[in-house]
Parts: C-alpha cells; sequence; structure tokens
C-alpha cells in the first residue's frame, strides 16, 4: 500500500491532474505488483516561486516531484521498475522524462498504522511487498 505524493509547479486541467495521478498509480501497479483499488496518490500543485528547480530544465513549469513511501522489501529491480514506468507513463502527458525526479522512502511494515489502528505487520495485506 504504497502512498504517493506527485508535486508540480503549475496548475493542470482538472482531467490531466487525474491523468497524472493515474499513471502514478498505474506505474506502482505494474512495477510493485499492488492490487488496483489500493490507490494512495496525491497531487500538490506549487505556486512556480515556491517551487525552485535546477536552470538546465528546457520546461521548467513541468518539473514535477515524485515521493513514494513504502513497506520495504522491494528488490533493486523492482525499484528500477517504478522509475521507469512512472517517466514513461508521465512522458506523453507532457512531462520530459528529465524533469521528473522520483524519491523511494522505506519503512517496515511495523511502522505504518493501518486498518483500524494495526500495524501492518499484523495485517494481512493481499499482496506481496517482496517483488
Amino acid at each position: 500500500m504504497p502512498w504517493a505524493l506527485i508535486e508540480v509547479r503549475r496548475k493542470w486541467s482538472r482531467e490531466q491532474e487525474i491523468a497524472i495521478i493515474d499513471a502514478v498509480h498505474g506505474a506502482l501497479v505494474a512495477a510493485f505488483q499492488i492490487p488496483p483499488k489500493d490507490k494512495h496518490v496525491r497531487l500538490q500543485v506549487h505556486e512556480p516561486h515556491r517551487f525552485a528547480h535546477p536552470p538546465t530544465l528546457t520546461q521548467p513549469e513541468n518539473a514535477t516531484l515524485v515521493a513514494v513511501d513504502c513497506f520495504a522489501g522491494r528488490s533493486v529491480e523492482a525499484k528500477r521498475r517504478l522509475y521507469s514506468e512512472i517517466v514513461e507513463r508521465l512522458e506523453p502527458l507532457g512531462i520530459p522524462r528529465d524533469h521528473v525526479s522520483i524519491t523511494l522512502r522505506e519503512s517496515p511494515s511495523e511502522n505504518w498504522g493501518i486498518s483500524g489502528g494495526q500495524a501492518a505487520c499484523d495485517v494481512d495485506l493481499g499482496f506481496n511487498v517482496n517483488v
């Protein structure tokens, strides 16, 4: 049950925002093999002056940060697939691949409280974290 936060530095239409959220969620489903219904993705729009970017970006208005919080246990190959899937799915939406930065933060499942206050390590998640 990864949680993702997408941060952008310009406003998009409602349809485009939904497409961006769906692109990142689709990448998580493909790379981490989570159930499609396990959707925890947020999009935050920043005023451009509040979102610094490298001066080398050709389309700075499309600078995009994606932060994923998840349980520890995924393989390096699954993480590589995630990074690739995210940029491949965002590119058709007008976000250049080299304008996307991704961070992945892992923590043990006992550090997540879910399902009414239970430690995630005590809950049947319905999917395998070790992919």
